[in-house]
C-alpha cells in the first residue's frame, strides 16, 4: 500500500515535503497533484523508478515522458530555449502549458523523444509541486494518472459512465501500484496542459488545445 501524505495546499507543510523529496530520490513513484490533473510521478534521475512508470502506464521507450521544473531559469538547464521561446514562455509560466523544445544532455534518454531529441517541460502553478520540486532538487516525472485499460489497451481516464471519479477513488485505484499518495485537499482537475511545440523559432504551434489555449494562441 502506497503511504499517504497530507499536505497544505498554500503552505505545505516542510517536514512532509522533505520526507516526500526523501522517498523520491530513494527511487519512489508517486500521485501527486498539479494544476491540471492527478499525475505520476518520480525523480527525473531515479532510473529504476523512471522504468517503473513506464511499465505502469505501458509506455514504450520511445514515448517521451514531460517533467516539471520549478522555473524558467531551471528549464534552460534541460533545453535550448531560444529568445523567441523565452519570450512565448515568460508571459504563460507558470501555469498548465507543456513546452516542447530541444533537450539538453542534462535530459535522460529514458525522458526524451529519441528520434527529435526533444522534451516536454511544465513550470506548475500549485504550491505542492513547487515545494517538492524545491525539495528534491531535480525535475519531476509528470504523466496524467491514467490507467491502461485491459481489454484494448487505450486510456482509462478518471470519469466512470456519467460522472467523474471522485478522490477516494483515483486513490483506491492507484494505491497499490506507486509508492507515495500526495493529497492537498483539493478536487482532481480533469482537463489537460496546454502543449506548445517551440522546436521551430518561426512556426510556433499549438499542438494540444488544453487549459487556457487562448492565451497561448495570443502569444504564438
Amino acid at each position: 500500500m502506497a503511504e499517504l501524505y497530507e499536505i497544505h495546499p498554500e503552505t505545505p507543510q516542510v517536514r512532509r515535503i522533505e520526507q516526500i523529496g526523501d522517498a523520491l530520490s530513494d527511487g519512489a513513484v508517486m500521485l501527486y497533484p498539479t494544476d491540471t490533473v492527478y499525475a505520476i510521478g518520480c525523480d527525473i534521475n531515479a532510473k529504476s523508478a523512471v522504468k517503473r512508470v513506464r511499465q505502469i502506464k505501458q509506455l514504450a521507450n520511445d514515448k517521451p515522458l514531460t517533467f516539471l521544473c520549478p522555473s524558467l531559469s531551471n528549464i534552460a538547464s534541460y533545453a535550448r530555449v531560444s529568445d523567441p521561446a523565452y519570450r512565448i514562455m515568460k508571459r504563460l509560466i507558470p501555469g498548465p502549458f507543456t513546452f516542447l523544445l530541444p533537450a539538453t544532455k542534462l535530459v535522460p534518454r529514458l525522458v526524451m523523444d529519441p528520434k527529435r531529441k526533444t522534451t516536454g517541460i511544465r513550470v506548475p502553478d500549485r504550491p505542492v509541486c513547487l515545494s517538492l520540486l524545491e525539495a528534491l532538487g531535480h525535475p519531476i516525472i509528470s504523466t496524467s494518472a491514467y490507467l491502461p485499460s485491459q481489454d484494448d489497451n487505450t486510456p482509462i481516464p478518471t470519469v466512470k459512465v456519467g460522472r467523474t471519479l471522485d478522490k477516494a477513488e483515483l486513490f483506491d485505484r492507484w494505491d497499490k501500484l506507486i509508492d507515495v499518495i500526495v493529497d492537498d485537499g483539493l478536487e482532481p482537475g480533469y482537463d489537460f496542459s496546454t502543449i506548445l511545440d517551440l522546436t521551430d523559432d518561426n512556426h510556433p504551434q499549438i499542438v494540444r488545445k488544453g487549459l487556457n489555449w487562448e492565451a497561448a494562441e495570443a502569444w504564438i
